[in-house]
């Protein structure tokens, strides 16, 4: 009799399991564009590391920590992160359990221990940088600034942080009305970007998303139009 009780509670615990399996399965993957930018040129090295990747441009004392969307395969974002590296500002690529940074949101922890940098940011996309508006909450003090790509904040961020806000005009997976929301959580040097006719996606390399909508620009154009502005920002509160 205990061993089928035992049984019984245990089944309802396996279909959880298994579902939770079945869901996380199934991910946005990387592109061929995206592979390609895992390799190092003559502006940046890129190298993979415990926590993820290094992207190692010309900076030296500014570097960008970048969570990866929600169910989107990390390397997704090397074009993009790439291309700020190039530019002068190091990234460091942060791998999360079962692809969402809800399971990973203090992994930034570590990566910031490993390195020797004047400046941090901390950033994401979509889930991604969610939690990354969530750390920054919790430790902005230790921060120069945050960078949210189609994400917002739900807590207050400290004044003393630098927030840059990135999203696509055609975006339909973004929650504007969370988005005005979490304007009143923002601190006292904020900056809101709208790309035009970029979407949700195309901050990454990973293809059309469900639900999104059409973009008007090519993802090259839009993260391009992204990395301009946040390094814009971040030269500017040097």
């Amino acid at each position: 009799m205990k061993k089928r009780r035992w049984l019984l509670a245990l089944g309802p615990i396996l279909l959880l399991a298994a579902a939770f399996g079945i869901y996380v399965s199934n991910y946005y993957r990387a592109d061929e564009t995206a592979l390609a930018a895992l390799v190092s040129d003559e502006a940046v090295q890129v190298s993979e590391e415990d926590y993820g990747w290094f992207f190692d441009g010309p900076s030296g004392d500014t570097a960008l920590i970048f969570y990866p969307g929600g169910k989107v395969e990390a390397t997704a974002y090397a074009p993009f992160l790439h291309r700020l590296a190039a530019q002068g500002m190091d990234v460091m690529l942060v791998k999360m359990p079962f692809r969402l940074a809800v399971f990973g949101m203090n992994r930034a922890d570590a990566v910031r221990a490993a390195y020797d940098y004047d400046s941090w940011y901390l950033g994401g996309h979509s889930l991604g940088g969610a939690m990354a508006a969530s750390y920054a909450a919790k430790r902005g003090e230790e921060l120069e600034g945050l960078v949210l790509c189609a994400a917002y904040p739900t807590a207050q961020l400290d004044d003393g942080l630098v927030e840059i806000q990135i999203y696509g005009s055609e975006d339909r997976i973004l929650n504007r009305d969370r988005l005005l929301d979490g304007r009143q959580y923002a601190p006292e040097h904020s900056y809101a970007f709208e790309l035009a006719g970029g979407n949700h996606a195309q901050f990454g390399n990973y293809g059309p998303q469900e639900g999104d909508g059409q973009a008007r620009i090519s993802a090259d154009e839009q993260q391009a139009e992204a990395a301009a502005a946040i390094l814009r920002i971040v030269r500017d509160a040097a």
